[in-house]
């Protein structure tokens, strides 16, 4: 593993619910983890296959391997919001994983 390549800044964002003094519940995200990520788009058959299921601008965020990201969480990168897809545990080996987002337009 280079850890050159773990380069950009992301935060994974994880939806809670919360109770305001009125009593009324309210969804908020809130930040749960920051990690140094590779960022890796789709090329070649892997975009054409994104495209035909109209999942433009998917991305492949590979980071060090952290207990407890699931797919109901989000990404933050630079401003721009991913929604996650799928979360790989690379080679069952717990040592890095591969989140598979696309961005929210």
């Amino acid at each position: 593993m280079n850890p050159g390549l773990f380069r950009h800044r992301i935060t994974i964002q994880q939806q809670t619910e919360e109770q305001s003094e009125n009593g009324f519940l309210s969804q908020e995200w809130q930040d749960r983890h920051h990690l140094w990520a590779a960022i890796k788009t789709l090329r070649g058959r892997e975009y054409y296959e994104a495209a035909t299921t109209q999942n433009e601008n998917t991305v492949r965020f590979v980071v060090r391997y952290t207990a407890g990201i699931t797919p109901d969480m989000r990404i933050q990168y630079k401003g721009r919001t991913f929604e996650i897809l799928s979360v790989i545990n690379d080679d069952e080996r717990n040592v890095t994983m591969t989140i598979v987002a696309k961005e929210v337009m």
